[in-house]
This record gives C-alpha cells, sequence and structure tokens, in this order.
C-alpha cells in the first residue's frame, strides 16, 4: 500500500508552522531510551503486520503520551512525505544518534528495515538493562561514599578542633600524625573548597576537548588502564562493534563499507583509529582476523573465531554469537562490581576514620605522663 503525496500535501503545509514552533524544544530534551526502545519495537511490528510507513508513523503518534515524542513522530512522517529518507528525517530531527540513523539507512537500501528496526529495539532494551544494573550496583557504595566524605566533612571541623582546643593544654609535644590532622583540619574549608574548584575545572576542560582527537586518545588510553572498569569498559564497545557488523554483514553489505559505517556508530576512539587501518589493510588484500590482530584493543578469543568465521564464510553468524557472548560477560561483570565495590569502600572508610581516631586519641593515651610532668 503506497503513500498519496498529493493527499496529505496539505495536511503537512498545515503542521510545518506546529513543528518550527516546537523545534527548538525538541533540540532541548531528548527521547529517553526507554521511549526509543517502545518506538522500535511499535515501529517494526506494525511494518511487519503489512501497514506502511506513514499508516504506522500516524498510529505511534496518537499512541504517545508526550507531546516531545508526538512532535518528533509526526515531524518524521512530514519529511518522510516530502519526499525524504527515514534516515534523512531521523537526521533532521537531531534526536537519534549516528548508530540509530545509519542503522535504519541500512535497513532502506536492503529493504530489511523490520529487522533493523529489531536489532535496534534489542539494542535499547540491552543498554536499559545494562543501566539498571550499573545503577543498582553504584547505589549503595555511591550513598556511602557521600556520608564518608560528609563525615570526613564533620569531623575535620567540629571534632578534631576540639580535640585540639585540649592539646594545648598539655604543654606538651603531640604525636607527628596528630599534628599532621590538626593541620589539615585547619585548613579543610579551603582543602575542600580547592577539590570542588578541581572537579568543577576537570568537567569543564572535558567539556570543551571532548572532540579533540589528542583528547580522546588520552582519555581512552587512561579508562582502559583501570583495574576491572577498563576492560568491562572494552567489553562494552566491543560487543557495540560485534553488534554493528553483524547487522551490516546480515544485510549482505560490503566489509569496508560495514567497517565505515560502524566506525560512525562506536563513537570510541581505540576501535574508531583502529577501523582506519583495518581497512587500509583489506583494500591490501589483508583478511580481517590478520589486521585485527595488530590492534590490542581487539582480544585474541575474538580474533581466532573471526578467523574461524572466514574460513567457512559465517561472519554473520560469528558476529551475532559473539555479541551474545559479550553481553552476558558484560551483565556478569556489572552484577560483580557490586562484590568488588563494597569491601573496598568499607577498606578505605575504615582506614580515613581509624587513622583520624587514632590520630586524636593517641596524646590520651600518654595523658598520666603528661600530668606528672
Amino acid at each position: 500500500m503506497g503513500v498519496d503525496l498529493k493527499k496529505y500535501k496539505k495536511e503537512t503545509t498545515v503542521k510545518s508552522d506546529f513543528n518550527f514552533e516546537l523545534k527548538s524544544f525538541n533540540s532541548a530534551k531528548k527521547l529517553s531510551d526507554k521511549k526509543k526502545e517502545v518506538f522500535y519495537r511499535e515501529l517494526g511490528m506494525l511494518l511487519k503486520s503489512g501497514v506502511d510507513f506513514k499508516k504506522a508513523l500516524e498510529i505511534l503518534s496518537h499512541q504517545a503520551k508526550s507531546k516531545l515524542e508526538q512532535s518528533i513522530i509526526i515531524d518524521i512522517k512530514d519529511k518522510v512525505v516530502l519526499g525524504k529518507s527515514i534516515c534523512e528525517a531521523m537526521i533532521a530531527t537531531n534526536q537519534f544518534s549516528p548508530y540509530e540513523y545509519y542503522s535504519v539507512q541500512i535497513g532502506e537500501e536492503t529493504r530489511k528495515l523490520e529487522e533493523v528496526l529489531l536489532e535496534l529495539q534489542k539494542f535499547f532494551n540491552r543498554k536499559i538493562q545494562m543501566r539498571r544494573q550499573i545503577i543498582s550496583v553504584l547505589t549503595y557504595p555511591s550513598i556511602v561514599m557521600l556520608v564518608t566524605i560528609s563525615v570526613l566533612y564533620f569531623m575535620l571541623n567540629k571534632v578534631v578542633p576540639m580535640f585540639s582546643s585540649v592539646f594545648k593544654q598539655f604543654g606538651s609535644e603531640l604525636p607527628k600524625s596528630t599534628q599532621i590532622i590538626i593541620k589539615i583540619s585547619n585548613h579543610s574549608g579551603a582543602i575542600f573548597l580547592g577539590l570542588f574548584a578541581f572537579v568543577l575545572g576537570l568537567m569543564a576542560f572535558h567539556f570543551v576537548s571532548k572532540e579533540k582527537e589528542w583528547y580522546r586518545d588520552f582519555t581512552s588510553r587512561m579508562v582502559l588502564k583501570i583495574p576491572y572498569f577498563g576492560n568491562l569498559i572494552k567489553k562494552i564497545y566491543i560487543s557495540r562493534f560485534c553488534q554493528s557488523m553483524k547487522l551490516l554483514t546480515t544485510s549482505k553489505t560490503s566489509l569496508i563499507t560495514s567497517l565505515s559505517l560502524t566506525s560512525k556508530m562506536i563513537g570510541f576512539y581505540p576501535i574508531e583509529k583502529s577501523i582506519e587501518q583495518i581497512k587500509a589493510d583489506i583494500t591490501k588484500g589483508v583478511t580481517l582476523s590478520d589486521s585485527l590482530k595488530k590492534h590490542s584493543v581487539y582480544e585474541n578469543k575474538m580474533v581466532s573465531m573471526i578467523e574461524v568465521a572466514e574460513q567457512v564464510n559465517q561472519l554473520d553468524v560469528m558476529f551475532e554469537r559473539l555479541t551474545e557472548q559479550y553481553n552476558e560477560e558484560i551483565s556478569h561483570q556489572t552484577k560483580m562490581i557490586g562484590v568488588v565495590l563494597e569491601p573496598m569502600i568499607i577498606i578505605f572508610i575504615g582506614v580515613i576514620v581509624g587513622v583520624i581516631m587514632i590520630s586524636m586519641y593517641a596524646p590520651m593515651f600518654d595523658l598520666s605522663k603528661i600530668i606528672k610532668n
């Protein structure tokens, strides 16, 4: 069932002013991952059941619970009616990532849009589940750290000065650790203010430099060196790499084109940089697995499995298995974060509070000697 452009030209003109008014509103707010997941799932179901694209968007716009979501869907529909591709319409809304609209572009070109929408729905479903796991795992440590900082600030500003005034009456030299704690207490306001200003400065510097190549290279290398977390972050992006390549190779897209589009979808500098060299190697006749071996960001296990897949000409199947395997590992490691962090935070808190309390009570142990003298 096709779309009659003449029938909807007038409707598009009437709604153009409405869309223009909401343009600034749309750019200020973004669709949540949950809404995107629902959007891709329901749009894919409607298209698979035989509903044409325009009618499917009309149905979704009526079902939308927020004005933002409704205006975005109407905007996409109007642009498609005017002759733009779905990918171009999505880009114009400024609501979708390169991964999304490049995936949709592939679906349009290969006539597998329903399959692409299903993959996007799965992608956002995994992303939501992963975020929920991370939030649930990090909630307790974050609260404990916040309480620790508050207690530390209270002790340095209230408790330590009380001990300090008592120690002055002793007229005796205090232990070195006690002297250090008292000095820190005397300058605690400046220290906490300085740390706060330092964090704000880092955030501002990151905002200004985040698109610069040298900064992306430096930060990505530092992130990958973080114990445990670096390996987890690397696996998250490798999983996205495998998922993107699976989507593209399933659509029978050429390997060079698949790598080019994947590079735009990933958003992780080490993988983006490696893809440029991998494409150059493949152009020279080097196999994908041999080229992947040259880059440390790809695990040997992954490279070996891709090498086998190349020999039997089943790259799409192997990328799908790798995606599932990495997603399982990511889920497991995310759950383990809580197991690792909780004892570390307890030890950290115990050391800080213990050092302060021992330093404050150490002079009390020699109180009898001070009184005799």
